[in-house]
C-alpha cells in the first residue's frame, strides 16, 4: 500500500474540517444544509456559499489523487454538492405558481422565498413575513431599518447579471441534453443589469451608501462589474469605511447583535435608533475570506498574506484544535462608551453562530487556493475573472434593405446599391415585434402551468404601437443610439448584425424620393462610422460567416406545444403592404411554409390594420379620392358627416378648440375626450359607407396612420391618447430610470395632483397613474409617456446628463418646454403650447436634450419645404453657445458689475449695455436679459442641485433643529437614521424641496441652503433652532431691492405675484457684487447674527 504524500495528508485534514463544520449539517434526504444546530431552516444564500468548500475539495482530491480511495472521495464530495443543488431546485419548483403571478404583479408577496424547511423543502414563513424575500439584497432585510421596505440592491443586481451570463445557452442535461433543455437569455437583460451597477456603485442601495456584501460581485464569485476603476473604487470604499480589527461591518449603522440593540427579538428598528449603532457595528470575519480570495485572483500576494495572517489571529480553536470562523465580533456591553470615544480600540468578543458555515466554507476554499491545491480557473470555469479585461473594438454590421423594388430603384438613383427584402431569400426579415411575440413562447410548460416569458419589446419602436416611429428623423436618431449601444455592450462571439429596412414610410411627402434624413444616414454608414460607432455596410449574405447566431430551439417542430392553436389561422391573407406592416415580398407560398412561417404570417395579420377609409398614397400621380395634401382634413370631414364623433380635434385645420391649451400662464386640463366617444365607446359600429364592423376604434386607428403620413403631430398625439396607445417600452423605460436612482413625478405640482413613481409598476397600472396625474388630459398623458421614453434613452446613453439629479418632474419639464417656446418665439402661452404639441418626436427629444444639458439654446420659426403637406408650424432648435452656463461665464464678475451699473444709471432703457457671448458674437442687454431666470427655471424643473449638496444639507442639520422650506420642515432627526451619502436622505430632502411649485424659486432656496451649509465647516456647534430658508430668501430679495432703489431703478422692479421675488433678482447671476449669492450671504449673516462669533463677518 502506497504511503500518503504530504498533499494527500493535508487534503485529508481539510476533509475532516469540512465534515465536522459543514457536511454534518446536511440533510441526508434533501441535501439541504441547516444554518446551525439551533436554526434548522435552510437559507438559499448560505447553502450556496457553504457548499463551495465541498465542491472545491472534491476537485482538489480529483486533481491530487494518490490512491483510488481519493477518487472515490472526490466523487462522494461532488455528489454532496449535486444533492444540495437538487434540493434547492426542489424548493423552487414547489413555488412555480409564484413565478407565474410575479410576472404580472411584481409584488413582494409573490416572490420566491429565501429559506426553506431542511427536511421537507417547504416554505417556513408566510408570504408577508420577514425572512423570505430574495430581492432584499445580500442580507435579505431590505431597507436598513429592517421594516420590510424593499429596495434595489447592487449585490442582488450583480448576482443576477452573473447568473444570466453564466446560464445563457446552457444545456441543463450537458452532453446528454437536447434542444428542449437549452436555456436562452436576452442580452438586453444582462446589459440592463450592467447599466444599473454602473450607476449605483459604490453605493449599495437607497439606504446603504456602502456594503461589504459588494465584495461578492466585484470579485469572486460573480465578477459582475466590468469597469476596473469602479471595482477599485468600490473595494477601497469598503476597506476605508467598513474595515475594523476583526473583519468588516456589513454596512454603516448596522444594529445586528450590537449592545445597543434594545430588543434582539424585535425585527425592526425605529429610525432614531440607528444613530446609536454608529461606530459600534459588529465586525464580520467572513469578509476577510473574500479579500483573501480576491487577492489570489488578482495576483496580489501581499494582500493574501496580510488577510490570512489577520484571519488566523481571530479564528476560534474548537474541539481537536480545528479552526472555526465565528459569525461576528461585537463590543462588550460595558465597553460601549469607550468605543464611542475611541473607535476600533476596544477588544471584541465573538458572538453568533460558531462556525459561521458561509464564512467557514470560504475560509477553506481560500486555503485550498493559497496552498496550491486549486487553481483560480478551476473554481471559475466560465472565466468570469476576465470581466474587467480590455475588450476589442466592436464593429456593427449593417445591412440596408429596400422594402420593395420601387424603393430599391429610388436608392439606385442616388448611387446606393442595396438588396430588396425579396433578394435576400431564403433569409427572412421581419419587424422586431415578431421576435417579441416569438420570445413570449420561451419557457412555456403546460405540465408546470408556466405561461412563458412576459411579452417584452425587442428592436425599434413599432409605429403600430406608438407614433415615435412615424418620424423619420426620430428613426435615424434611434438607429444612432442603438449602434452606439451595441458598440459599448456587445459581449457575444461574432459581430452584431443590424438590418435597416427602408420602407414606404421613409419617402418624401409626394413619394417621389427617399427622405433626406434617411439618405444622409446611409451615406454616413458607408463611411464606416456613425454616431461614434464603427460600422460595416454590406449585404446579409456577406455577413453570414461573421455574425453571431442564436438558435431558437424552443420553436423546433418536435416541441410538445403548437405555436398557435389553429394552423389555418396562420395562413396568408392578401392585404396591402401598408396595412399588414410586414415585409411581403419575402413570403413564400403557403403550401411550402413550415409551422414557424405560418405563425409569423399569423402574427403579421393579427397586428395589422384593416382599411375602411379612402386610401392614401404618397405618389402624387395616383388618382385617389383624397390627395396627400388634404387627405387628413377630408377624411376627418367624411367621418364627421358619418357622425362618428364631433370633430373637436387639436389641429388648426379643424377648429379653434386648441385655444384652451395653455401650459405657460395657468396650466389647465388641455383636452377632454369627445362626448360621443365617451358615450358610444370605442367598439361602436359606425356602419360607415354601409360597411358593418367599422368601429370608432378601427377608424381612429386608420386615421392615426394617415395623420402620420402627413406628419400632423398634434393630431397624432391626440388620437394616440383617444386610442389609449402606450409605448411598448414604457414600463421598461420607467424601470430604467428608477434603477439608475432617478425617481419620477408625473402631473403638475403640487401634490396630490403631482404623483411620484419610486418603484417599478406593471404597464397598465403605470398608464392609469399617468392619466390620473394628467387630469385625464389626453395630450399631456401621451406627451408624458413620450418624455419618459426620451429620458430613459438618455440615462442609458448619456448618464452624465443626469448628474446631481434625483427626481425628474415630468409635468414641470413639459411646462418649461412650453415656456421656452413662448419666450423664444415671442408668442402667447396658447400658441406656444400648440407649437409644443406640434413638434415632431425628434424635435421634442432635441428640445429635452438641450434642457438637460444645461447649454444655452435658441428656438426659431423656420419654413417648411413646398412639397410638405403638414399644416403645423415649422420650428428649429439649435445651440447658441454656453452663455450663463459655463464656469467661466458664471464667474464673470466684472461684466455683471458693469451691467448692473449700466442698468442702474439708465433704468428706463436697459438696452444700452452690450457684451460678447462665448462664441464671440456681440450681444445687447436685451438679448442677455432673462438668461439666469431661464437657467434657474430649467434647473429647478429638472431638480438639478450643486455637487455635494445633500451631504452639505446633512452637515448643517447636525448643527440646527431643522430647515423650514415653504412651510414644511426637514428635521434634524433625519440624520439619526440616515448617513450623508444615502440616496434615502437625498430623497427626503427632495420631498421637502418639491413642495415648491415654482422651479425658479426652488433654485433660489437651493442657493440659500448652499450659503447656509458654509457654516457647517466652521467650529460652531449650534446655529439655532429651525432655520426658515424662505425668510432668508425674502430678506436677500429686500436687500437687493434696497440697492436698486438707491440707484433709482424703481420703475422696472416688477415682482413675481406668487412669491414676491423681484424678476431682476431671479435674473441675477450668482456671482459678483450684485449677484444672488452676495445678497443671500448678507441675509444669512443678518438672520443668524446673534449666533455668529463676534469676530465673524460684518454686514456691509
Amino acid at each position: 500500500m502506497r504511503s500518503r504524500s504530504n498533499s494527500g495528508v493535508r487534503l485529508d485534514g481539510y476533509a475532516r474540517l469540512v465534515q465536522q463544520t459543514i457536511l454534518c449539517y446536511q440533510n441526508p434526504v434533501t441535501g439541504l444544509l441547516s444554518a446551525s444546530h439551533d436554526q434548522k431552516d435552510a437559507w438559499v444564500r448560505d447553502n450556496i456559499y457553504s457548499i463551495l468548500a465541498v465542491w472545491g475539495l472534491g476537485m482538489a482530491y480529483r486533481k491530487n489523487a494518490d490512491r483510488d480511495e481519493d477518487k472515490a472521495k472526490a466523487y462522494e464530495l461532488e455528489q454532496n454538492v449535486v444533492k444540495l443543488m437538487r434540493g434547492l431546485l426542489q424548493c423552487m419548483m414547489r413555488q412555480v405558481d409564484k413565478v407565474e403571478k410575479f410576472k404580472h404583479t411584481q409584488s413582494t408577496k409573490d416572490s420566491l422565498h429565501a429559506k426553506y424547511n431542511t427536511a421537507t423543502c417547504s416554505t417556513v414563513v408566510g408570504d408577508d413575513q420577514w425572512g423570505h424575500l430574495q430581492d432584499y439584497g445580500m442580507w435579505e432585510r431590505g431597507d436598513k431599518t429592517n421594516q420590510g421596505i424593499p429596495e434595489l440592491n447592487a449585490s442582488s443586481v450583480g448576482m443576477a447579471k452573473a447568473a444570466l451570463e453564466a446560464i445563457d445557452e446552457l444545456d441543463l442535461f450537458g452532453a446528454h441534453g437536447g434542444r428542449k433543455s437549452v436555456i436562452h437569455v436576452l442580452p438586453d437583460e444582462v446589459e440592463h443589469c450592467q447599466s444599473i451597477l454602473f450607476s449605483m456603485l459604490p453605493r449599495a442601495s437607497t439606504s446603504k451608501e456602502i456594503d461589504a456584501g459588494l465584495l461578492s460581485i466585484i470579485s469572486f464569485p460573480a465578477f459582475a462589474v466590468e469597469d476596473v476603476n469602479l471595482v477599485n473604487v468600490t473595494k477601497n470604499e469598503i476597506i476605508s469605511k467598513l474595515q475594523g480589527r476583526y473583519g468588516c461591518c456589513r454596512f454603516l449603522r448596522d444594529g445586528y447583535k450590537t449592545p445597543r440593540e434594545v430588543d434582539p427579538h424585535r425585527l425592526h428598528y425605529d429610525p432614531a435608533e440607528l444613530k446609536l449603532f454608529e461606530n459600534i457595528e459588529c465586525e464580520w470575519p467572513v469578509f476577510w475570506t473574500y479579500l483573501i480570495i480576491d487577492g489570489i485572483f488578482s495576483g496580489d500576494a501581499v494582500q493574501v498574506q496580510e488577510y490570512r495572517e489577520a484571519l488566523e489571529g481571530i479564528l476560534i480553536r474548537g474541539k481537536d484544535g480545528i479552526h472555526l470562523v465565528p459569525e461576528l465580533y461585537a463590543i462588550p456591553p460595558d465597553k460601549v462608551d469607550e468605543e464611542y470615544k475611541n473607535p476600533h480600540t476596544v477588544d471584541r468578543i465573538p458572538l453568533g453562530k460558531l462556525p459561521h458555515l458561509w464564512g467557514q466554507s470560504l475560509y477553506i476554499l481560500g486555503s485550498l487556493l493559497a496552498e496550491g491545491f486549486l487553481a483560480t480557473g478551476e473554481i471559475d470555469p466560465l472565466n468570469r475573472r476576465f470581466s474587467t479585461s480590455v475588450k476589442p473594438d466592436v464593429v456593427v454590421q449593417v445591412a440596408v434593405l429596400a422594402e420593395n423594388s420601387h424603393i430599391k430603384g429610388l436608392l439606385q438613383q442616388h448611387g446606393i446599391n442595396v438588396q430588396s427584402i425579396a433578394d435576400v431569400h431564403p433569409i427572412q426579415v421581419q419587424p422586431g415585434r415578431i421576435l417579441s411575440h416569438i420570445y413570449a413562447k420561451l419557457g412555456r410548460n403546460k405540465n408546470m402551468k408556466l405561461g412563458g416569458r412576459p411579452y417584452r419589446h425587442i428592436g425599434f419602436t413599432d409605429q403600430h404601437h406608438f407614433y415615435l416611429a412615424l418620424d423619420n428623423e426620430m428613426i435615424v436618431e434611434m438607429l444612432r443610439i442603438e449602434l452606439a449601444y451595441l458598440c459599448t455592450c456587445w459581449r457575444m462571439t461574432g459581430r452584431p448584425t443590424l438590418t435597416f429596412p427602408v420602407t414606404h414610410t421613409m419617402l418624401t411627402s409626394d413619394g417621389s424620393d427617399i427622405h433626406p434624413a434617411v439618405l444622409s444616414t446611409i451615406r454616413k454608414l458607408e463611411d464606416g462610422y456613425f454616431g461614434g460607432a464603427r460600422v460595416k455596410l454590406g449585404n446579409l449574405a456577406e455577413f453570414l460567416t461573421t455574425s453571431f447566431y442564436t438558435y431558437l430551439t424552443f420553436l423546433d417542430p418536435d416541441c410538445d406545444e403548437k405555436l398557435f392553436d389553429d394552423v389555418s389561422d396562420g395562413s396568408f391573407s392578401p392585404d396591402s403592404e401598408s396595412d399588414l406592416g410586414g415585409y411581403l415580398e419575402n413570403s413564400s407560398h403557403p403550401e411550402s411554409q413550415d409551422e414557424l412561417d405560418q405563425y409569423i404570417n399569423h402574427l403579421l395579420q393579427s397586428t395589422s390594420l384593416k382599411c375602411y377609409l379612402p386610401p392614401l398614397c404618397k405618389k402624387s400621380e395616383d388618382s385617389h379620392v383624397f390627395s396627400a395634401v388634404h387627405s387628413t382634413r377630408d377624411i376627418l370631414s367624411v367621418m364627421a358627416k358619418a357622425k362618428v364623433f364631433p370633430m373637436v380635434l387639436p389641429t388648426k385645420v379643424l377648429s379653434g378648440h386648441r385655444k384652451s391649451l395653455n401650459l405657460v400662464d395657468s396650466p389647465q386640463p388641455l383636452l377632454k375626450k369627445t362626448p360621443e366617444y365617451d358615450y358610444q365607446g370605442p367598439s361602436w359600429d359606425t356602419n360607415l359607407f354601409g360597411q358593418h364592423g367599422v368601429t370608432v376604434h378601427s377608424l381612429l386607428s386608420e386615421l392615426y396612420g394617415k395623420a402620420g403620413l402627413n406628419q400632423e403631430w398634434s393630431l397624432i398625439r391626440y388620437i394616440s391618447g383617444l386610442l389609449r396607445k402606450k409605448v411598448e417600452i414604457l414600463a421598461e423605460a420607467c424601470a430604467d430610470l428608477l434603477s439608475h436612482q432617478k425617481q419620477l413625478t408625473v402631473g403638475l405640482p403640487p401634490e396630490p395632483r403631482e404623483k411620484t413613481i419610486s418603484a417599478p409598476l406593471p404597464p397598465e397600472e403605470l398608464i392609469k397613474l399617468i392619466y390620473e396625474a394628467s387630469g385625464q388630459d389626453i395630450s399631456i398623458a401621451v406627451l408624458t409617456q413620450e418624455i419618459v421614453v426620451y429620458l430613459a434613452m438618455y440615462v442609458r446613453a448619456q448618464p452624465s446628463l443626469f448628474a446631481e439629479m434625483l427626481r425628474l418632474r415630468i409635468g414641470l419639464i413639459i411646462q418649461v418646454m412650453a415656456t421656452e417656446l413662448a419666450r423664444s418665439l415671442n408668442c402667447s402661452g396658447e400658441e406656444a403650447s400648440e407649437s409644443l404639441m406640434n413638434l415632431s418626436p425628434f424635435d421634442m427629444k432635441n428640445l429635452l436634450h438641450h434642457i438637460l444639458s444645461g447649454k444655452e439654446f435658441g428656438v426659431e420659426r423656420s419654413v417648411r419645404p413646398i412639397h410638405s403637406s403638414t399644416s403645423s408650424p415649422a420650428i428649429s432648435i439649435h445651440e447658441v453657445g454656453h452663455t450663463g452656463v459655463t464656469k467661466t461665464e458664471r464667474s464673470g464678475i466684472t461684466r455683471l458689475r458693469s451691467e448692473m451699473k449700466q442698468r442702474s444709471s439708465t433704468p428706463s432703457s436697459p438696452t444700452g449695455t452690450s457684451s460678447t457671448d462665448s462664441g464671440g458674437h456681440h450681444m445687447g442687454w436685451g438679448e442677455q436679459q432673462g438668461q439666469w431666470l431661464r437657467r434657474r427655471r430649467l434647473d429647478g424643473a429638472i431638480n438639478r442641485v450643486p455637487v455635494g449638496f445633500y451631504q452639505r444639507v446633512w452637515n448643517i442639520l447636525q448643527k440646527c433643529h431643522g430647515l423650514s422650506i415653504d412651510g414644511y420642515v426637514l428635521p434634524s432627526s433625519t440624520t439619526q437614521e440616515m448617513t450623508p451619502c444615502e440616496i434615502k436622505f437625498a430623497d427626503h430632502v427632495e420631498s421637502v424641496l418639491n413642495r415648491v411649485s415654482q422651479p425658479e424659486y426652488r433654485q433660489l432656496l437651493v442657493e440659500a441652503i448652499m450659503v447656509l451649509t458654509l457654516l457647517s465647516d466652521t467650529e460652531m456647534e449650534n446655529i439655532g433652532g429651525i432655520i426658515h430658508v424662505d425668510q432668508i430668501v425674502q430678506l436677500a430679495n429686500q436687500l437687493f431691492l434696497q440697492d436698486q432703489v438707491s440707484f433709482g431703478a424703481t420703475d422696472i422692479l416688477e415682482k413675481d405675484q406668487a412669491t414676491g421675488i423681484c424678476h431682476f433678482f431671479y435674473d441675477s447671476a450668482p456671482s459678483g457684487a450684485y449677484g444672488t449669492m452676495t445678497y443671500l450671504t448678507k441675509a444669512v449673516a443678518s438672520y443668524l447674527q446673534e449666533l455668529l462669533p463676534s469676530s465673524g463677518c460684518q454686514m456691509q
